[in-house]
């Protein structure tokens, strides 16, 4: 699926486990500081938050320029999965189940006020099952938007690249255009890698939803490149039977990683969906 390299690009990995200063809250006392939470510009004035899951080898550092997107009524906190960045040296989760059980806990004091989810591939099956479990707890977000990413009971269509042999599994990567080629050359990048991007791609090929998944009432907006040859129109268009809310599909240029290529348009799409969100104090 989604493979930009751990967001350690050009780093060391020594660079890469630089921390990131924790969030300031919205609404009531600063939340406690969680491993699972980035925050690149607290805004404690603002009316909702977006919570951002990173696609395959990707590290909450993706998202470090998108508050400059924003006014100050929105908040990004970005999430940062194990196996990368600052969490380089913990093991990675290679299942969607465990890594939102562990989220929601690492989510504590995050989700006080109105929030709403974003996720581009292997985020947005993380940030799905994440709803599912709030919503056993009564709790949903404003708005989901799934980026890049089959609906959750499409079955994937390469299932198994995580098991590929190294060479295979390289090869993969590199159809993907995700990862420059002359890093797909280094060994020692490709050594520190490998593991991390091996778990993202079990996560995104082999999660399949709770066969009792609630509905949201949320309204839902997806996300697709037109030149993806990973998730077609009809995988975007079937995220449509998991909400009763409104429900549109918005196609950008770029291929799987439109998210960086077309970022500006893809943002002003988001940041319109959110201006439309009732305020809460209203």
């Amino acid at each position: 699926m989604d493979m930009r390299p751990l967001s350690l690009g050009t780093q060391t990995a020594e660079a890469a486990r630089h921390s990131v200063a924790p969030a300031a809250s919205y609404a009531g006392p600063v939340p406690s500081r969680s491993p699972w939470v980035r925050v690149p510009r607290p805004r404690p004035a603002a009316r909702i938050r977006l919570i951002c899951l990173p696609f395959a080898g990707g590290g909450a550092s993706r998202y470090r320029d998108w508050p400059a997107y924003f006014t100050d009524d929105v908040e990004i906190v970005a999430i940062q999965l194990p196996g990368r960045e600052d969490r380089f040296c913990e093991p990675p989760i290679d299942s969607a189940e465990l890594l939102a059980g562990q989220l929601l806990e690492g989510l504590s004091g995050y989700l006080d006020g109105p929030f709403a989810l974003f996720g581009h591939s292997m985020g947005a099956l993380i940030a799905f099952e994440l709803t599912r479990r709030l919503g056993s707890m009564g709790v949903e977000p404003v708005h989901f938007f799934a980026s890049g990413c089959r609906a959750p009971h499409l079955p994937n269509r390469s299932p198994d690249r995580h098991a590929l042999p190294d060479r295979e599994f390289v090869a993969a990567i590199r159809d993907l255009n995700g990862v420059p080629a002359d890093l797909l050359e280094n060994a020692d990048f490709l050594d520190l890698i490998l593991p991390t991007l091996r778990s993202d791609f079990k996560v995104a090929e082999t999660y399949t939803p709770h066969s009792r998944a609630r509905l949201l009432h949320c309204p839902v907006s997806v996300f697709g490149g037109i030149q993806d040859e990973e998730v077609p129109l009809d995988y975007l268009e079937s995220w449509s039977r998991y909400t009763t809310g409104p429900f549109h599909v918005h196609l950008l240029p770029g291929d799987h990683f439109f998210v960086n290529s077309s970022r500006a348009s893809l943002l002003r799409l988001v940041i319109s969906k959110i201006a439309h969100q009732p305020d809460p104090d209203s």
